[in-house]
């Protein structure tokens, strides 16, 4: 390990943190191996409502119960990864630790391109680590890249159902009011097609700990213009954010 002028450049490469998952969050008996991350809240509330809980994640914000699914025939654990770096990368250490070993997750992203429409499906080929979680696992780099199984899984349930989708990069940030216009330019010049604040977080854990994982965006906001869209996209979205639950559900299958 190297000191560096800036912390979040020294990576320690130690297997081993003085608070490890898996000591402190015991594996759960019948956990299953297939993981559902699911961003939308009102989609788990209606998916879930008479779904068993195997557990329940717990922090300073509350508890939040991870459901099992039966989607054909195999049990699918179902869970909320909270929002931004941190507390998502938390929630897929305690999910591995659990007994989870394949994820998918899916939530929205803010738009970089007029193409990207309401509700678009877009695959994230690697993320630009632009939040500061990531570096905790991997050695600094401009970039993670998405797993090519996840890629694969989420690909082939898309085309099953003919879902039009987009790959590209994604950029993840944790100054969710820090998006400024050369920010965004810039961004977009290296090929970001979305802007979100888990995605990089995710795939450097995931490689950390050996887990397989994909992940699934679709669009909301657009920031694609001279000024911010916000395009209605948490309202009359439910179907369609219901229906891309069931669409990671079939890729976490897939994986």
């Amino acid at each position: 390990m190297h000191t560096h002028d800036f912390p979040i450049l020294e990576h320690d490469p130690a297997r081993e943190a003085f608070i490890e998952p898996s000591r402190i969050n015991a594996p759960v008996e019948g956990f299953p191996e297939r993981v559902v991350l699911c961003f939308f809240q009102e989609v788990i509330a209606k998916v879930g409502a008479d779904a068993p809980t195997i557990k329940h994640l717990v922090s300073e914000v509350g508890r939040f119960p991870v459901h099992v699914l039966e989607v054909k025939g195999e049990r699918i654990a179902l869970a909320h990864p909270g929002v931004g770096a941190a507390y998502a990368a938390a929630v897929l250490e305690e999910l591995i630790a659990f007994g989870g070993r394949k994820f998918i997750a899916v939530g929205s992203a803010g738009s970089l391109m007029q193409a990207i429409t309401v509700g678009h499906v877009v695959i994230p080929t690697s993320a630009i680590r632009d939040e500061g979680t990531s570096y905790h696992y991997l050695p600094p780099s401009r970039e993670v890249v998405h797993q090519p199984a996840g890629i694969d899984a989420i690909e082939a349930t898309l085309r099953a159902h003919d879902v039009p989708y987009t790959r590209g990069k994604t950029w993840t940030t944790d100054g969710l009011y820090r998006e400024t216009p050369a920010r965004i330019a810039r961004r977009r010049q290296e090929g970001c097609v979305t802007v979100e604040m888990e995605a990089a977080a995710f795939f450097a854990v995931a490689q950390f700990r050996g887990v397989a994982f994909g992940q699934m965006l679709y669009g909301g906001d657009d920031l694609s213009g001279a000024t911010w869209d916000m395009r209605d996209f948490l309202h009359g979205q439910a179907t369609q954010r219901e229906k891309l639950f069931w669409l990671a559900a079939d890729a976490c299958l897939r994986l």
